[in-house]
């Protein structure tokens, strides 16, 4: 067990004492660093144990936490701050408000899909009374369980009448599976212990558990489209346009969603002219989609993946090194691992995913010829190139070396604009270094960022409600030059996964504001190339613009409002007219 830091005495506050006359006193000694741990704590507390998602009791008391948390960093001397603790208060007041926005978001689309889910509220009843520890009687118990399986046979036989949209209706089943789960936990807790609990229940409960599966099924038949069995299918969840700005706000991203579509579109632009360079060179002419099929066909034969990946891995170390670009650590530099990715996973991430090890795609004998042709296609010499610098170093896995000993705390302010900026950054980068020293390079390079700017349009236009998933994956096929395979598996992650709406858009807007950083600093002679690199690195996660703030030691207040208009510095000036 692990030692408890020793603190000075104070008596349990009793109900008539309220938090303020109790905590007033220490919160006034307390740094911004150790707010935001004992916020971070505090959160995993309350959301593991209000661990119901839909629960109003679970909404309710992280409301109330975030509200009172906000309260009290109003209260604190933001004058007294340096210039980090000043970042650090911005920082943990972005995330709780953002915190207290989502729950109103969640709430809404929550309630949309209330008809379809009459019985959340006995079944959330039963599991937090379990949570409280609050006596159960069987027979009562049995009672309840009975009446949602009655609820349960009413819905099924009218769920057609049920006027919800796919995404509510795919909300809804997702919800109905977690309902389920909560409630096999509170059954096998009392299960054995409680005799009367058991006799009573044994029955109604298998029977439910049954019943909530067969729902959640029918739901996603009749109402979201989906086969039975059919678990590749794509559907997602928009946030809509309001939910995208609230999203942006957080994010510190000064654009409208529409603006941030012509980004990609410019940048787009860019990546096509370029790539018909390349294909002029290999003889191609304009058809740079013909030299695209070339350089797919380069891929290395079975069982010597792992070996291209190494030689990959070392020559972007060496790279970086030789120019002096930023700072290796030697135990970064000694302790990265390989582990190939299994051709489930590949479904959902059909490229090497990274951080402290990398998870190689490639396929396995169980796969079938068609599956094999597109993941070794997907796959190949050049598109493993850009994969590999953009997943170990100096992308990813030096990024989780770095933030795991460098203010660490600010962790909790995880952003894609940040994680995975940092990395295409250094597609960017390389790049007008001449890295890709070949036309194979060249178009190995320009395909992942072709695919970052089809990122940024699909993934917000799916979530203002203007494109389909099926539409997303024919973008990239299109528009990239994706297998469908691939393309299938990274509109599956975009939307099927654990990521934020704003994920995918991320790479290459993060990518974008590091560059202009990067102009401002480093190409006025304002900083060393590599005390740049470094500096990022060693102030953990947060929005580029207030990393921008931080670096520059720009002037600040407590109501900070993001106004950087990255891009506008940032245009290219060869853009061809579109």
């Amino acid at each position: 067990m692990r030692q408890k830091t020793e603190k000075s005495y104070s008596p349990r506050p009793g109900p008539a004492m309220s938090r303020e006359a109790n905590e007033a006193e220490p919160g006034q000694h307390e740094s911004m660093r150790e707010r935001i741990e004992r916020v971070s704590e505090d959160l995993n507390d309350l959301q593991s144990f209000y661990n119901i998602e839909i629960s109003h009791t679970r909404k309710a008391r992280l409301k109330l936490y975030y509200e009172e948390e906000i309260l009290e960093l109003e209260r604190a001397d933001f004058k007294s701050y340096d210039q980090q603790g000043k970042i650090d208060f911005l920082l943990l007041q972005n995330y709780l408000r953002r915190g207290l926005k989502q729950l109103g978001l969640d709430d809404k689309r929550d309630k949309k899909m209330e008809p379809l889910l009459p019985f959340a509220t006995t079944i959330v009843k039963l599991c937090e009374d379990r949570q409280m520890v609050k006596p159960v009687e069987g027979q009562q118990a049995a009672n309840h369980v009975f009446q949602v399986s009655k609820q349960i046979a009413e819905l099924k036989s009218t769920i057609m009448e049920k006027k919800v949209d796919k995404a509510t209706g795919f909300r809804a089943a997702n919800s109905v599976g977690r309902l389920r789960a909560h409630l096999a936990e509170w059954f096998g807790f009392y299960k054995g212990y409680d005799p009367m609990f058991t006799w009573w229940l044994s029955e109604p409960y298998s029977k439910v558990d049954r019943e909530l599966g067969e729902y959640a099924s029918l739901i996603k038949q009749e109402l979201v489209g989906i086969k039975l069995g059919d678990e590749d299918a794509i559907v997602g969840e928009p946030i809509g346009r309001d939910g995208l700005l609230a999203d942006l706000e957080s994010e510190m991203i000064p654009y409208s969603p529409e603006e941030l579509i012509e980004i990609g579109k410019k940048e787009y632009i860019w990546c096509e002219a370029e790539m018909k360079k390349a294909s002029q060179d290999l003889g191609y002419g304009d058809e740079w989609r013909d030299a695209l099929e070339h350089v797919k066909n380069l891929y290395v034969g079975p069982g010597k993946q792992p070996v291209l990946i190494h030689f990959l891995t070392t020559e972007a170390i060496d790279y970086v090194k030789k120019n002096d670009l930023l700072t290796v650590p030697k135990i970064a530099e000694e302790t990265w691992k390989m582990f190939m990715m299994s051709p489930a996973r590949q479904k959902v991430a059909p490229f090497f995913l990274g951080g402290r090890s990398i998870l190689v795609s490639y396929p396995d004998d169980t796969m079938d010829h068609e599956a094999k042709m597109m993941s070794m296609r997907g796959n190949n010499i050049h598109f493993s190139r850009s994969t590999v610098f953009h997943e170990m170093i100096p992308g990813h896995h030096l990024q989780y070396h770095m933030f795991a000993r460098h203010k660490p705390y600010r962790q909790l302010f995880d952003t894609p604009f940040w994680v995975e900026g940092w990395a295409l950054y250094w597609e960017m980068i390389l790049w007008d270094k001449g890295f890709p020293s070949t036309p194979e390079n060249k178009i190995g390079m320009l395909f992942w960022r072709m695919h970052r700017c089809a990122r940024i349009i699909f993934s917000i236009k799916f979530h203002l409600g203007q494109m389909t998933p099926q539409e997303c994956i024919d973008m990239l096929v299109d528009m990239v030059g994706h297998e469908r395979a691939t393309a299938e598996g990274e509109v599956r992650r975009s939307f099927n996964g654990d990521y934020s709406p704003l994920y995918q858009a991320g790479y290459m807007l993060g990518a974008l504001q590091i560059y202009s950083l990067r102009k401002e600093l480093v190409e006025t002679g304002k900083m060393g190339e590599k005390h740049f690199h470094d500096r990022i690195l060693r102030e953990n996660m947060m929005p580029i613009e207030l990393l921008r703030v931080l670096i520059k030691e720009e002037k600040i207040e407590p109501e900070f409002k993001s106004s950087w208009r990255f891009y506008e510095d940032n245009e290219k000036e060869d853009f061809p007219s579109s």
